[in-house]
């Protein structure tokens, strides 16, 4: 099922027949997909359906096998992640990839090494305003931090780079129920700074509740897509993903 939403002004990011694997394993079987500027995009699916390897390729950290990734315009297919980076598309990569022997602050530092360098001292200040937490263990040690601390740290670092679009890979992961409530909370106050975020997931149900759209991954390809609504209202989505 396909349901087509409108779309009111020229697409942010724009995925097209995009194909990928690992050697000769394909993976990805022709993604399409696009982010409009300011809006919460939910990338939903089990283990396993390509999502990760969605962001890796379009991201730069593997090459396409063929199709299009187009950012505001300028085609990165293929383009080094480094430039990636400079393009202000960002992701926060599942897992945290925190730095554990480093304090809050140098990991945070390390977030501007490509992109907003000259103001990384403003840009540390709004992190910590963002993240008042982070503020009281800004000498601490990364790995000796809660797992919702490591995330919110993650978070940190990649809005260190003044994103234009922040990809979220598996951001709850891990957490207890808690701190995924607070984590969605997060989203939806960045979304509402008029980021546009890509949400990757697995939490369907608390992903439809914050974005504005979505697509739904199966066996490398997209099954579903459209509005939250939209999707909510799907009978076989209910079923096949929220058991409803």
């Amino acid at each position: 099922m396909t349901i087509q939403p409108s779309v009111t002004s020229a697409p942010l990011l724009t995925i097209e027949g995009l194909r990928g694997g690992y050697g000769r394993v394909e993976v990805l079987r022709g993604v399409d997909l696009h982010v409009n500027p300011g809006e919460t995009v939910a990338l939903l699916g089990s283990n396993g359906a390509g999502k990760s390897t969605l962001n890796n390729v379009m991201c730069g950290i593997y090459r396409a096998w063929a199709g299009k990734v187009l950012f505001d315009g300028s085609d990165l297919s293929g383009a080094h992640y480094t430039d990636v980076v400079k393009a202000g598309l960002i992701q926060v990569p599942e897992g945290r990839k925190i730095f554990p022997n480093l304090s809050v602050t140098e990991n945070l530092a390390l977030g501007s090494f490509v992109r907003a360098r000259e103001r990384r001292s403003e840009n540390i200040d709004k992190v910590f305003t963002t993240f008042p937490r982070l503020k009281e263990r800004e000498g601490q040690l990364a790995g000796t931090m809660s797992g919702g601390e490591q995330q919110m740290l993650a978070i940190g670092r990649g809005l260190m780079a003044e994103p234009r679009l922040l990809i979220l890979d598996e951001p709850s992961l891990g957490l207890s129920p808690l701190l995924v409530e607070e984590l969605f909370s997060l989203i939806e106050q960045l979304s509402a700074t008029g980021l546009a975020v890509l949400l990757v997931e697995q939490n369907v149900g608390q992903s439809l509740e914050v974005a504005d759209r979505a697509y739904v991954m199966e066996n490398g390809g997209i099954r579903f897509s459209g509005t939250s609504d939209e999707l909510l209202g799907s009978d076989e989505l209910r079923q096949a993903y929220l058991g409803l």
